[in-house]
């Protein structure tokens, strides 16, 4: 059933054959403007069953890459793919269908309606951390709203590239979906094409370059980014599922998640029973050395690993109290679940998204201070509360901003399939997920046909006394001025 794990060896696509491929996506885009909602459902079938034969081997690469245990990468990696395909093929037919508005009071007479048109030749471009859901999952929706695609992954996963390569090969012909590895100079040479969409997954930087790239041809840009995810556990709190919680969302993929928790403030007179029910949740997960244990995952690479270590060692240096872990291997790409308490000092950890397993503690006393200290940075991709006052609940949901809200529970909007997935300006810009993915891959394009009686006749020149009368009438009418 499943196939064998394909040579991890990175291939390098020339910019010849970019062009190439990007000119002979032109046609095929064109052709998909009319296809059919069975034909855009034949191409997700073609992927469900290619991914799903390549189950076991995805479980071997992902094992290669950095020691993703198998559980992590079906339930974050494969499962969100195979929703998003069961989601669209249940309500595709229903998205496709032209919707009709109601008309206002000058347009009476004269059907509306809004149809969504395929961008055409669109650009995604994936990110090393969940490199399977983070591209085929906006896969899926620009198939379902009929355009071609081009797909740029990270070169930091060989061995899941390896394997995406042969799934992709297998399902499509690359007139359809074309798989373009290769490193900076590959996202370069990408990033100077005409595409009709970029869609970007990454970091902050890069995002700024693409959407510069996309401005170039006037094209229309989805960014997806990160930003520093704070959590809040107020006095009301359940503390025991906000710690069960909070620590599984953080130390998920070794805490290389954009919508991970980057730091949490606790209500200050919790913060000695938190610190006790988090080093007993993280010994039971993972042993009193978590290195030994098959169920934590690993850094991508040693100058990541090296970056995080460098800066526990500053906030340690600038007096941070360690709660738990700490211990690290750079050359393993090892780093413990790290919670360091950072009430009492200027962090270094608060300079940067730390995607990684290490979790500053706050403690507060005042809510409002926890507030102004979220509103003073940039707006993050999520937000995460721990409450069981909802007077808390809506206030915290009123005067904040970010890409989500998660009340208490964590990480888990990201599966809504109902919901917009996307950030706000530093974190993103643009949704994705669901019909939101579909909208984002498609142009809304409004069409108004001219009825029976049509009352502009009314006001054509040459002009009158009357004719300015009535278009006063009217002006008050529709205005109400």
């Amino acid at each position: 059933m499943n196939a064998p794990l394909p040579d991890p060896a990175p291939a390098q696509v020339d910019i010849d054959t970019l062009h190439l491929l990007f000119t002979a996506q032109g046609p095929r885009a064109l052709a998909l403007r009319d296809s059919t909602a069975a034909e855009r459902l034949a191409l997700l079938h073609h992927l469900h069953g290619a991914l799903v034969a390549r189950r076991g081997a995805l479980y071997a690469a992902f094992r290669q890459d950095f020691g993703k245990p198998e559980v992590e990468v079906e339930l974050s990696e494969i499962m969100p793919v195979l929703e998003e395909i069961q989601h669209a093929r249940r309500h595709l037919r229903r998205w496709m269908k032209p919707r009709r508005v109601r008309p206002t009071l000058t347009s009476l007479g004269c059907p509306a309606h809004i149809h969504s048109q395929p961008r055409g030749r669109c650009l995604i471009i994936g990110p090393w951390n969940y490199p399977v859901s983070t591209l085929l999952g906006p896969l899926v929706s620009a198939l379902a709203a009929g355009n071609t695609v081009m797909l740029k992954p990270s070169e930091f996963t060989p061995a899941v590239n390896a394997v995406l390569r042969d799934l992709l090969a297998e399902a499509f012909t690359p007139d359809s979906v074309a798989f373009c590895e290769g490193d900076v100079a590959t996202a370069e040479a990408l990033l100077a094409l005409p595409f009709d969409h970029f869609f970007f997954t990454g970091s902050t930087a890069v995002g700024r370059l693409v959407m510069q790239a996309a401005a170039r041809h006037l094209a229309s840009v989805t960014l997806e980014l990160g930003g520093k995810s704070p959590a809040i556990i107020d006095a009301s709190a359940d503390l025991n599922a906000a710690a069960e919680l909070l620590l599984w969302g953080k130390f998920l993929n070794a805490g290389q998640s954009c919508i991970a928790p980057d730091h949490v403030f606790v209500a200050r007179h919790l913060l000695p029973a938190f610190e006790e029910r988090c080093r007993a949740l993280l010994v039971q997960r993972y042993g009193r050395d978590a290195a030994a244990s098959p169920d934590y995952a690993r850094l991508i690479h040693e100058r990541h690993a090296s970056q995080l270590i460098g800066l526990l060692d500053q906030a340690q240096a600038a007096g941070a109290r360690l709660i738990h872990g700490g211990a690290h291997d750079a050359a393993g790409c090892y780093l413990a679940p790290t919670l360091l308490d950072c009430s009492t000092i200027d962090s270094p950890l608060d300079s940067q998204e730390l995607f990684g397993p290490l979790l500053p503690v706050i403690a507060y006393d005042d809510l409002e201070e926890v507030l102004q200290r979220i509103d003073a940075g940039a707006k993050p991709l999520a937000l995460y509360l721990w409450s069981r006052d909802r007077a808390v609940q809506r206030r915290v949901v009123a005067r904040t901003s970010s890409g989500s809200v998660g009340l208490n529970l964590c990480m888990q909007q990201y599966t809504q399939l109902h919901l917009p997935f996307g950030g706000v300006n530093h974190s993103g810009s643009g949704s994705a997920h669901g019909q939101a993915g579909f909208r984002t891959f498609s142009h809304e394009r409004s069409v108004l046909a001219a009825g029976p009686l049509l009352a502009v006749r009314l006001l054509l020149p040459p002009y009158s006394p009357f004719k300015l009368r009535l278009a006063q009438w009217v002006s008050r009418l529709t205005g109400g001025g």
